[in-house]
């Protein structure tokens, strides 16, 4: 797979004039459908945070007291897994490389954001958590707005808006030593301290923590560092100004490719006819000089992303407001994998394997050691390369709020931002060969590489690290240059029970993509002087893109509310669709892509339950994608691995969301989720296929180009994930004494479809069958919490711990292809080549053996013990 665009999680953390509620001591341990606290951490300015019974919209909330108690050494997104119509799993298993659907969306079309601020990539829109683990240390209030939300930017929520707030620089004096161990070797440290606020206005916060270990997934080590520090001075009533600065950076070994059930049963250890859940294809072993194996990662990613922004808020008078905040983030990292083939075979032949199905280096090596790189022609030996995916984004975002009478109010603004990313190529390990020949560069002739570049440490410094120059860049060398503007304004009316709102919002987005390679599929003349090929620049490509939503929310009663929102989005497509198969033109075809939602919603409360209701509809029109970390069957039955390319889609999203809180007793509490979704393509699509350097590829009976058949098909995921389409939970809380907290939670998960394989859909046949529906299933967590006091009230310390997964059950997370029972197995040497799967009893669970999948972590644990003063 061509290396993820490390996104730009660009956390603009702008800090205002209200002092966010931290929670120093764990109160509410439970994700609540009511939060009265939510109002007290309510950031004017630019975030958007939805109160209860008055904002129109469906939302979620998770404080930092459940954070801290429960997510351990979970990924952050899985703190959101008792919430309605939200799936979080692990991904790959790596550090880090968590993935996260809300209502059938994935990142890429779910907003992120921190205070208010878009951090989605400018480019492809997803989002990388494991460059932001100390968000997990610093965020107060954590809260989930599925639908279009009430965010006055335009953003791309189509399925919903993540939205943290952080720690602010005047909170009261105090700090905590924080100690955290868990399975795999988990070990995290960390220290934060707030000063409070001075007589003369000035305040500061910060925090730094480590943590290291492995997954629970085979070869999967990791670094992680994390700071933040914010600076605010209040000199006045009317002005406030808050700096803040924060990273994380980090690497991990990772596993991207998605293992077939039969390689995972094939390779158990214990030969138990069982899948072997923590096997890892993407790291192998190589003999070193005194004889040891030593282990050897082809999949590994490094980052580093510091980020620093400036914020003044100032209080014009009673009635107006204006906040302005102005942030610079600098990206450096990127990830590695293999390039090339050496005798005819990619890492993954069979000749290349050890008997425990990971790579054997010793062969590689010895493979590569006997071409003679000079010679031999273009990509002829395998070597390990690293695509380096750097960025410079720089922004400033300004929002005017006018209170014109008791009832009404609007607000102007513009969020403008300019991004620069960097994405190229190079050699990080040659496996023993003497180079690497490549022929990709256009402005040069075939030349053997023989640098390395190994970018796989901590990079404390972003502006740092050798760049490597042309004749060093392989495979590929473009920059992506993104220019965004828009302006937004929305009115807010609010007398007894009503409450509405009406937003708008406009943008221009401007796309350049730079070709250093000049890989346009335009013949140009070289300059006559220097022979170089020049004007490898498309100039911009402005897209115009709009949204308008409104809603109303009526309280009928101190028990019961109702409310109502709709919305359309005319959304500008991502940069490779704008310049789709990787080449310097504009797509012929280019156009926005259309969201329609509407949504109804009820509300109860009362003094022992609260519940919420509601129901909603999205259609997603003229939809571009790109799926990776495709495996494809050529004409001559060989498979590369690559992606696809897939136009004018349409999606149909809708269902049903129930979330509820019961407590009967001071000392007992019940929580309840249900969520049942129907998520389906309208229409049929076409589709291309690449290799992973970009090159066309023909599949097997059909063409570069073909038609998919996704009419009535079921919404899969996009690469390695699936997205179910019914979720479940119900949890219990226990305080049988003072400061003794005790917590389960069983999740169910089902309706669960596997991703689209690109390949499957080429005729009706294959439509009919459908997407691949995997097992449901349940997990249960267990955890416990107690807090010691001392004699000082504010110095106390905290024991906790959480058993997640406690059963130990086998499950299936993500799933990346569509093979049926019925499908007749082809792959070459296999002794049941032409029988089905079933004919051959090569099912598992009710599922093919031949499906790539991911199973979820078995029983996993973790600890924590922490002192506050």
């Amino acid at each position: 797979m061509k290396l993820i665009n490390k996104s730009i999680l660009t956390v603009a953390i702008t800090l205002s004039t209200a002092s966010v509620y931290y929670a120093q001591e764990v109160k509410d341990t439970v994700n609540t459908t009511r939060s009265k606290d939510i109002e007290e951490v309510i950031l004017q300015g630019v975030t958007d945070i939805a109160k209860d019974r008055k904002t129109p919209v469906a939302v979620s909330t998770v404080k930092a007291a459940q954070i801290i108690e429960r997510l351990g050494n979970q990924e952050l997104p899985e703190i959101l897994n008792t919430t309605p119509s939200v799936y979080a799993t692990k991904g790959g298993g790596g550090f880090g490389d968590s993935q996260i659907v809300i209502r059938g969306f994935e990142s890429r079309n779910i907003a992120v954001m921190v205070n208010g601020m878009p951090v989605n990539d400018m480019e492809g829109g997803t989002v990388y958590f494991s460059n932001w683990t100390g968000l997990q240390d610093v965020t107060s209030t954590l809260q989930v707005q599925r639908g279009l939300g009430s965010s006055k930017l335009a953003i791309a929520s189509v399925g919903g808006t993540i939205n943290f707030l952080t720690k602010s620089a005047d909170m009261k004096k105090g700090g905590v030593i924080r100690l955290g161990v868990g399975n795999n070797d988990y070990l995290k440290s960390s220290f934060a301290y707030n000063t409070g606020k001075s007589d003369k206005g000035w305040s500061s916060s910060f925090l730094m923590s480590r943590q290291s270990g492995s997954t629970y997934i085979e070869n999967t080590d990791y670094e992680s560092y994390a700071y933040y520090f914010a600076l605010g001075w209040e000199p006045n009533k009317k002005h406030n100004f808050q700096f803040t600065m924060t990273s994380a950076p980090q690497w991990h070994d990772q596993r991207t490719f998605s293992p077939t059930i039969g390689n995972y049963i094939k390779f158990n250890p214990d030969k138990d006819g069982s899948p072997y859940r923590q096997y890892n294809s993407d790291y192998g072993y190589y003999t070193d000089e005194n004889g040891n194996k030593v282990p050897l990662a082809n999949r590994s990613n490094y980052y580093s992303k510091p980020v620093m922004m400036l914020n003044w808020d100032w209080t014009i008078n009673d009635k107006s407001k204006l906040s302005t905040v102005a942030y610079m983030s600098n990206g450096r990292g990127g990830g590695t994998g293999d390039i090339g083939r050496v005798g005819g075979k990619s890492i993954t032949d069979a000749t290349f394997l050890d008997g425990g199905g990971h790579f054997n280096y010793d062969a590689i090596f010895a493979a590569n050691q006997a071409v003679n790189v000079n010679t031999a022609p273009a990509a002829s030996t395998l070597v390990r390369r690293s695509s380096i995916n750097s960025h410079n984004w720089y922004g400033i975002l300004a929002n005017f709020q006018h209170k014109i009478n008791d009832n009404w109010n609007f607000s102007v603004g513009t969020d403008d931002r300019y991004y620069y990313g960097y994405h190229y190529q190079v050699i990080s390990d040659l496996y023993n060969a003497a180079g690497y020949k490549d022929n990709t560069n256009k402005n040069i002739a075939p030349n053997v590489v023989r640098n390395t570049y190994d970018y796989q440490k901590l990079t404390w410094n972003p502006f740092g690290g050798k760049v490597a120059p042309m004749e060093d860049r392989i495979g590929y060398s473009n920059d992506g240059e993104v220019i965004w503007y828009s302006g937004f304004a929305q009115v807010e009316y609010s007398k007894n029970n009503l409450s509405a709102f009406l937003q708008g919002s406009v943008s221009n987005q401007g796309y350049q993509r730079i070709d250093n390679f000049v890989q346009d599929g335009i013949t140009r003349q070289p300059n006559a002087t220097t022979g170089q090929i020049v004007n490898t620049k498309t100039g911009f490509k402005n897209l115009f893109g709009y949204n308008i939503k409104g809603g109303a929310n009526y309280n009928i009663n101190e028990q019961h509310n109702v409310f109502a929102n709709i919305g359309y989005y005319s959304k500008q497509p991502f940069l490779n669709a704008v310049y789709p198969s990787n080449f310097q033109v504009v797509n012929p075809t280019l156009t926005n892509e259309k969201i329609f939602s509407a949504e109804v919603g009820y509300g109860f409360r009362s003094g022992k339950f609260s519940a919420n209701a509601n129901f909603y509809r999205t259609e997603w029109k003229d939809r571009w994608l790109r799926r990776t970390n495709q495996t494809f069957t050529l004409p001559d039955n060989t498979t590369a691995t690559g992606y696809a390319e897939i136009n004018g889609i349409t999606e149909i999203h809708q269902g049903f969301e129930f979330d509820g809180v019961y407590k009967p007793t001071n000392f007992l509490e019940f929580q309840g989720m249900f969520s049942w979704g129907d998520y389906y393509y309208k229409g049929n699509a076409t589709g291309s296929t690449f290799d992973d350097n970009n090159n066309p590829i023909t599949v097997a009976g059909n063409s570069n180009s073909t038609t998919l058949y996704l009419d009535k098909v079921k919404v899969g995921g996009t690469s390695n994930n699936s997205i179910p389409q019914l979720t479940a939970s119900l949890g219990a809380t226990v305080k049988p004494v003072k400061d003794l907290s005790i917590y389960g939670t069983l999740r169910h998960v089902g309706k669960v479809y596997s991703s689209i394989d690109i390949a499957t859909f080429s005729n009706e046949a294959a439509q009919q069958k459908g997407v691949l529906q995997l097992p449901d299933f349940n997990l249960f967590d267990l955890g416990i919490s107690y807090k010691i006091r001392l004699k000082d009230a504010s110095q106390y310390f905290t024991v906790g711990a959480n058993v997640y997964n406690l059963f130990d059950t086998t499950y299936i997370s993500d799933a990346s292809t569509n093979v049926f029972g019925n499908d007749k197995i082809t792959t070459n040497n296999d002794p049941d080549k032409g029988k089905t799967y079933e004919e051959a009893g090569r099912m598992y669970d009710g599922l093919a053996d031949g499906n790539r999948v991911l199973f979820g972590f078995g029983r996993t644990w973790s600890a924590t013990l922490s002192f506050n003063f």
